[in-house]
Formats: structure tokens, sequence, C-alpha cells
């Protein structure tokens, strides 16, 4: 019998087995793939940033950044830790004002953050263009990390402290009689509390349980270029809009790759992976327009991966369905840079310990919100 079954043992179910683990709770993680961090996990990019226009995001984040700052130094791992800071970028005096405007509630939420000028922008990225560069922000604690590294260092930590990890298991059925009995295709388990973190899986795992959860995964493409020397720190993000796409966003990795992204519009729904050869045409023009210096780069390789997105772009975290029943999912394509903050403040819920900030978090996150708006930075 154990404490907990989690579900899933990507960029979330594995933090919250860490935080589980180290406040002495018996967890199980289950997951279908060979290892933590098989599904949407080895998609990400690496980014990490607080920069958000919802207080709950913000605050999850600055305690994630807590986490993968100081990881190498508590724990020994190198995980790729670069602070390099974000920027946000304006071409147009709408995008300007937008950014502008969320200043102050970024900051009132415990964001490092300003506004830079023009000037400003291009020391932080040399050579970037300046025709009709209006400023930007940066956050300068902001950062990136390698995505499997850190999955494995926080596995290892969890089982150092006690958690299991079953895999290449995949969950057939969820019974609550009493305490949950989780039947696999190659066991079965039981546990008295349950904590959905399957990422774009999770709709399904939560109708085992009676609950209709809205995630709705829909796909992005990314790339990743040689390694070259260092010619530029922050991650830059672009959120105008061209035929095809929305915002793009471009770092360059701890080791000297460029790695970058771009959100397709309208979404792409689906689970899908493959490749396509619509992604690095569209996304390379608008990158070297950006910043021209790029177009000295070769590509390497190119891939896909899904966003679990729910209709606000905001995670569903909380408690959800049957007593002992909670879900950590939706996340949007963020579940990388929220996992550890996510770790924290579920661990304390399932074992009755929330902070007033968490009660925050959890209230901003529940599944019963009604889902109007958007996260402005999502």
């Amino acid at each position: 019998m154990y404490e907990v079954i989690i579900i899933g043992a990507g960029s979330v179910g594995t933090p919250i087995a860490m935080s589980l683990a180290a406040r002495g709770v018996k967890s199980l993680v289950i997951d279908s793939g060979s290892s933590a961090g098989q599904g949407n996990n080895k998609c990400a990019i690496g980014g990490i940033r607080a920069t958000h226009s919802d207080p709950a995001k913000v605050a999850l984040s600055l305690h994630s950044l807590k986490t993968f700052s100081t990881w190498k130094d508590v724990h020994g791992d190198d995980i790729g830790w670069f602070m390099g800071g974000y920027t946000f970028v304006a071409y147009t005096e709408e995008i300007s004002r937008s950014l502008q405007n969320m200043i102050p509630a970024q900051q009132n939420a415990g964001l490092n953050i300003k506004w830079c000028d023009a000037d400003e922008i291009i020391d932080l990225v040399p050579g970037i263009s300046r025709e009709g560069l209006l400023g930007g922000t940066f956050s300068p604690g902001d950062g990136s990390a390698s995505p499997m590294d850190s999955c494995y260092a926080f596995q290892r930590q969890a089982v150092k402290e006690g958690a299991e990890f079953r895999f290449g298991e995949t969950v057939e059925s969820i019974v609550k009689k009493g305490n949950f009995t989780v039947r696999t295709d190659k066991g079965e388990y039981n546990s008295t509390k349950i904590i959905n973190c399957a990422g774009s899986f999770g709709r399904e795992i939560g109708a085992m349980l009676g609950i209709d959860i809205p995630v709705y995964p829909d796909m992005h493409e990314a790339g990743i270029t040689e390694p070259v020397q260092r010619f530029f720190n922050p991650m830059v993000v672009d959120i105008s809009r061209s035929p095809g796409s929305a915002n793009y966003y471009f770092y360059q990795f701890s080791t000297g790759q460029v790695v970058f992204c771009i959100t397709p519009e309208p979404p792409i729904l689906g689970t899908g992976t493959a490749e396509t050869s619509v992604f690095l045409p569209q996304v390379a023009r608008r990158m070297v327009k950006l910043y021209p210096r790029l177009a000295n780069l070769k590509v390497r390789r190119t891939w896909r991966g899904c966003y679990p997105q729910t209709p606000d772009g905001t995670p569903i975290l909380g408690q959800a369905g049957p007593a002992g029943s909670f879900v950590a999912v939706g996340m949007c394509g963020q579940g990388f840079m929220l996992g550890p903050g996510v770790g924290e403040v579920m661990a304390r819920l399932v074992t009755d310990r929330s902070t007033g900030e968490d009660k925050m978090v959890l209230d901003a996150m529940r599944l019963n919100r009604e889902f109007t708006g958007t996260e402005a930075l999502k």
C-alpha cells in the first residue's frame, strides 16, 4: 500500500515525487515510458522563466527557478543551468504598451523585471535588428537548463529519498473503493491518494475517475543548431503575429547551440510527433529577420512535441473528483519550467500543509473555474 500513486514521470510528476519523498511520503510513480521524462519533457527546449502575466504562474516559477539555479550547489548534478534572462522584444506600439502595462503587476508578484529601451536591448542581444525596435522587457533571473538532465536528476533525488518508479506500464483502469486501485498492463497497485500528472493524456486518466478535465493537446515544433561560441545571453521572445504563426522564441544553450520554437496559428491539434516541412522555413524567416546573425548557423535537427492546453492557457492544479484524487495537468507547454514549483505546492496540498501563497495558486488554477480569458504570456 502506497500513500500516493502518481501517474506520469515527466516534467511535473517527477518533481512532485521528489517533493513528496522529501516529506517522507511513500509514493509510487507509474509511467508507460522506458524512463523518466520520455513524454513531452524531452521535447521541451529548456527555457525557465517567471516572466508571466499571471501572479500564480509567477509564484510557481520563482520557486522553480530557485530549484534549478541552486541544484548543482545543493545536489552536485550539472543540469545545464544558465542564467541568461529573458527578453520580450517590442517592434510595435501595441506590443510595447502591452508589455509595459504588465510590469507593475509582475513586480508586485515578486518578479525582477524592467523595461529596456532599444539601445539596452541591443546591448543584451548584440546584432538584433534595430529597425523599428522600441525596446523590451528584461528579467535577469530567468534562464535555461537541460530538460532531460534535470528530469533524471529529480528522479534520482526522489529515489534517494524513498520514492519508487515503475516504467513501461500503461494505466488501464483506476477504481476507488475506500482506497484507490490502479491497474496497469503489468500489475495492480493500491494507495490512499492519487495524482494525475499524465500530461497530454490527463483527460483520459481523469475519465477513469469520472472527472472531465479540459486538456486538449496541440503540436509545436522546435529545432537546434550546431554549437558555436556564445554571442548572446537571454532567451529572446517575439510575441508578434505572422501568417501561420504567433510568437516564437530562441536562446543559446549552455553548450553553445541555439534552440528555437514557434507557436502555430491556428493551433494544430493532436498528439502527433512527426516533423513537418513547413516549420523550419517558417521559423527561420522570422528569426533571421529579427536577428540576422542567426543566418550563419547550421540546423542540426528539428522535432515536434505536444502542449497540453487548457481553454485559458493556465494549468489545472488541486483536488478533483473523489476524495484523495488530485490533478496537476494542462501545463500548456510550460511543464518543465513550472514543474519544481508545482511539485512543492502539490506536496504541501497532499500533506495538508498548504501556505497562503499555495492557496492563492490553487484557487487560480482550480478545475472548477470559469476558464475565461487567456494568460497573456502563455
